[in-house]
């Protein structure tokens, strides 16, 4: 992985830690707008850890393939990541 490691595990962390805490939301009845609200904030977490796996792959994997040549196959796994992210 070419991402910056450190950055991204803290995201993941977070998210995590964030998850642990819908749990306990859910298991203690809260409102569930408040459980909901947490769901998109650790989603939007999640999202964000995986736009800085992608920007890596762009700047180190994509590059190197377009130097040597090898585009094609870097592209077509970046249009078929984007198509699941929709």
């Amino acid at each position: 992985m070419k991402a910056n490691k450190e950055s991204v595990l803290r995201l993941i962390k977070t998210a995590r830690g964030q998850l642990d805490g819908i749990e306990r939301m859910i298991e203690d009845d809260r409102y569930c707008v408040d459980i909901s609200t947490q769901l998109l904030s650790t989603q939007a977490i999640l999202n964000k850890a995986n736009r800085e796996i992608l920007k890596g792959h762009v700047e180190h994997c994509v590059k190197e393939a377009i130097l040597t040549g090898d585009v094609d196959v870097k592209l077509n796994e970046i249009l078929m990541l984007m198509d699941k992210m929709k």
